[in-house]
């Protein structure tokens, strides 16, 4: 019974930034969960269009410059004009600049800004209209990070851009939980991704980050499946405006 609440049979997800990584692990956990998955990204999702489909979901993908908010509108009604509603948003895409503060350049601020937390902001915006025209409510995961709760080193734009998406994550939760609408997010540990291949490379400041983690290892893909499921699913309907950390007890130290 309570393993039925976790369930997403039935149900549409976007997921952006869906191709690899992070994105991509959490659309394959979404499916795995019973959802049909709307990708977005700024390149073709081929590998994960064949991986969703192998688990009898359909996927829809649709190529976009989320640095822009002129996609915004437009993904939303292509998901309902595909699959006839949609139930789930994950803010996954994002990306960092690495530069001493002293050096930051404007373009290097506005750029992580714009698709880190303006994105953020207005697509889900954009899919809270949709819940409430549908009367269904619905789920609003973003990815926060570790930088949410702590300052960083030479990823300035990063830090202030995921400690947006805590503090929106909380007002966007105030306002849209009458309308039956939850607002969350996570917050990834250190991952193995692409966005930290700079750190593991870096024999020193590799070890030192792992030996702060509880845990004992960088954190994989797979390891946010389950929260994402549990936030977009029945199961998590009375989490409200919060940033659940999947660091290995990072945060804990």
């Amino acid at each position: 019974m309570i393993l039925e609440k976790f369930s997403l049979k039935g149900k549409v997800a976007i997921v952006t930034g869906a191709s690899t990584g992070l994105g991509q692990g959490m659309t394959l956990g979404l499916a795995e969960a019973g959802a049909d998955v709307v990708g977005v990204d700024y390149v073709e999702m081929k590998e994960t269009q064949e991986l969703v489909e192998k688990l009898g979901r359909k996927f829809l993908g649709i190529t976009a410059n989320l640095m822009s908010m002129e996609p915004l509108q437009g993904i939303v009604d292509k998901t309902v004009e595909t699959f006839g509603k949609v139930d789930i948003l994950v803010n996954n895409a994002g990306i960092i600049r690495r530069e001493d503060a002293i050096n930051f350049t404007e373009k290097d601020w506005d750029d992580v800004m714009n698709i880190n937390s303006k994105t953020v902001f207005f697509l889900s915006q954009a899919a809270a209209k949709q819940f409430i025209a549908q009367g269904t409510g619905g789920k609003i995961v973003s990815v926060a990070s570790m930088l949410s709760f702590q300052g960083g080193i030479r990823v300035p734009s990063y830090t202030a851009s995921k400690s947006a998406v805590m503090g929106v994550t909380r007002a966007m939760a105030n306002e849209w939980a009458k309308h039956n609408i939850n607002v969350n997010a996570i917050a990834p540990g250190y991952m193995a991704t692409n966005n930290t291949a700079p750190l593991r490379a870096d024999e020193k400041r590799s070890a030192e980050i792992l030996g702060r983690i509880p845990a004992g290892r960088w954190g994989e893909i797979d390891d946010l499946k389950g929260a994402v499921v549990f936030l977009a699913s029945e199961a998590g309907s009375y989490v409200q405006g919060y940033t659940i950390a999947v660091d290995g007890g990072w945060l804990a130290r």
